[in-house]
């Protein structure tokens, strides 16, 4: 009887021993790379959903301009006085200054 019940104890410290560490390392995985992640992407798509006319952004390709018309997908960038270009919504990187130009 002892000799099971010893030898139960052993099972279970060997699980422990064989997956712990494997256990450990997702749960430090997690709090270093998934969760950061998460909030990174959870605030882009909220700046990218508070997106309004007038706002002066710059895109993932370095361009800089201002809104001049946004639709679900879609916005328009002024980016001079004579031209305009259209981009996806998501090639949007950050929104520099959030006041609404007089001109438009």
């Amino acid at each position: 009887m002892m000799q099971l019940a010893a030898a139960q104890q052993a099972g279970r410290m060997g699980f422990l021993f064989t997956y712990g560490p494997l256990i450990l390392m997702f749960v430090v995985l997690y709090f270093l790379l998934i969760r950061p992640q998460q909030k990174r992407q959870k605030t882009r798509n909220l700046m990218l959903s508070n997106l309004k006319k007038g706002d002066k952004v710059v895109t993932i390709g370095g361009l800089h301009g201002s809104i001049v018309e946004i639709t679900d997908d879609v916005v328009v960038l002024r980016v001079n006085d004579t031209t305009k270009l259209t981009f996806d919504r998501g090639s949007v990187n950050t929104v520099v200054n959030s006041t609404v130009s007089d001109k438009e």
